[in-house]
C-alpha cells in the first residue's frame, strides 16, 4: 500500500460531526459565485452531494448526521475475515447500480466549467468516477475509485469488473437469489441478512494469494501521500476554491479550505446544509447543487 499521509492535528476524518462546526453559513448570491469562477483559476472539490442525482446516496444529507449505518472502516476491513465476507457479499451485489450509475447535471456543469478553460481541475472525494465519465479532464479521485480492487499484502491492483466475475463463479446464483435485497448504502453495498453473508465466498489475490479490498480510502485510513500532494498542488496553481455538495466533515475534504485561507485564496461552497467550512467562506450557498450549477455553467461557457 502506498505510504498514508498523517493529517494535521484535529484534521483526522472522523464519523461523528466535528466539534467546530458552525451554527450559521455565510450568505451568498450567484452573482457573487458567477463572479468568483469567470475569473478561472479555480479549484473545485466535490462531495457525495454531487452524486446524489445519479442514484448514489450520500452518508450525512443536509442535516450532517450520519445515515443508519456505520460506514465500513479501515481496521474493522483487515482485522476480521467475517467483516471482509460481509463487505464484499453486500457490496457484490451494490456494484451492479455503482457500474450502471450515469453523470448527473452537476458532473456535466463541472466538466462544462474545465472544458472552458476556468478550472485548474477537479478533486473528488467520490469513489464513483463519473466526473471523468461525464468529461472532466484532470480529476484527482481522493479517495480512490470502487472500479479497481487493490491486494493489501502485494500492492497488485485489477479492475473490479475481474473480481466480480470470479465472484460469480465461486458464488453461483448469489446475485440472481439476492438482487433485489435492498436499496444502495453510501458504502456501495446493500444490507443483506447474515444467512446469505455466512454463505458467501471471498476470493483472493490471484498474484500472492493475499487479501483484497475496494481501491477507495475506508474511513480511519490515510488518502496516499502522492495522491494529496498532487492535489494541493493544483490548489498551488489556483486563484480560488469551490466546494460543491460536501459537508467537509471528514478531513481530507476540510484540509483544502484551511489550505486555501491560509494562502490568502476565496473560498465558496455550495450545499444543502451547513458545513464544517462555512465560516471560512467568503461566499456560500444553501441550495440544490443542480439548480445552481446548470444557469452557471450555461452563463459562463456560452460563446
Amino acid at each position: 500500500m502506498a505510504a498514508g499521509l498523517p493529517y494535521p492535528a484535529g484534521m483526522s476524518p472522523s464519523l461523528r460531526a466535528p466539534a467546530d462546526a458552525p451554527v450559521t453559513a455565510a450568505i451568498g448570491t450567484t452573482d457573487a459565485l458567477t463572479d468568483l469562477v469567470g475569473r478561472g483559476r479555480v479549484l473545485v472539490v466535490t462531495g457525495a452531494g454531487v452524486s446524489t442525482d445519479s442514484g448514489i446516496p450520500d452518508y450525512r444529507g443536509p442535516t450532517g448526521k450520519l445515515r443508519n449505518a456505520l460506514p465500513m472502516t479501515y481496521d474493522r476491513f483487515v482485522g476480521s475475515e467475517h467483516e471482509r465476507r460481509r463487505y464484499w457479499a453486500r457490496s457484490h451485489l451494490g456494484w451492479q447500480t455503482i457500474a450502471a450509475a450515469r453523470p448527473n447535471p452537476c458532473h456535466l456543469a463541472v466538466a462544462a466549467l474545465d472544458r472552458a478553460g476556468l478550472l485548474t481541475g477537479t478533486v473528488t472525494q467520490n469513489v464513483d468516477g463519473l466526473h471523468t465519465t461525464a468529461g472532466s479532464r484532470d480529476v484527482i479521485d481522493l479517495h480512490g475509485r470502487l472500479d479497481a480492487v487493490v491486494c493489501i499484502d502485494c500492492g497488485d491492483r485489477r479492475p473490479r469488473l475481474e473480481v466480480m466475475l470470479r465472484l460469480d463463479v465461486v458464488n453461483p446464483g448469489f446475485r440472481e437469489r439476492h438482487g433485489a435485497a435492498g436499496s444502495l448504502r453510501p458504502d456501495g453495498d446493500v444490507a443483506l441478512p447474515e444467512d446469505a453473508v455466512a454463505g458467501f465466498r471471498v476470493v483472493s489475490c490471484r498474484r500472492c494469494g493475499g487479501v483484497l479490498k475496494p481501491d477507495v480510502v475506508f474511513f480511519g485510513e490515510h488518502v496516499p501521500r502522492e495522491r494529496f500532494v498532487r492535489a494541493l498542488g493544483l490548489l498551488e496553481r489556483s486563484s480560488a476554491l469551490l466546494v460543491l455538495g460536501s459537508s467537509l466533515t471528514v478531513g481530507s475534504g476540510f484540509r483544502f479550505v484551511t489550505a486555501a485561507v491560509r494562502r490568502g485564496l476565496p473560498v465558496a461552497i455550495v450545499n444543502r446544509g451547513v458545513t464544517r467550512g462555512d465560516r471560512f467562506a467568503a461566499c456560500r450557498l444553501d441550495a440544490d447543487l443542480a439548480e445552481v450549477l446548470q444557469p452557471l455553467a450555461t452563463e459562463l461557457t456560452a460563446a
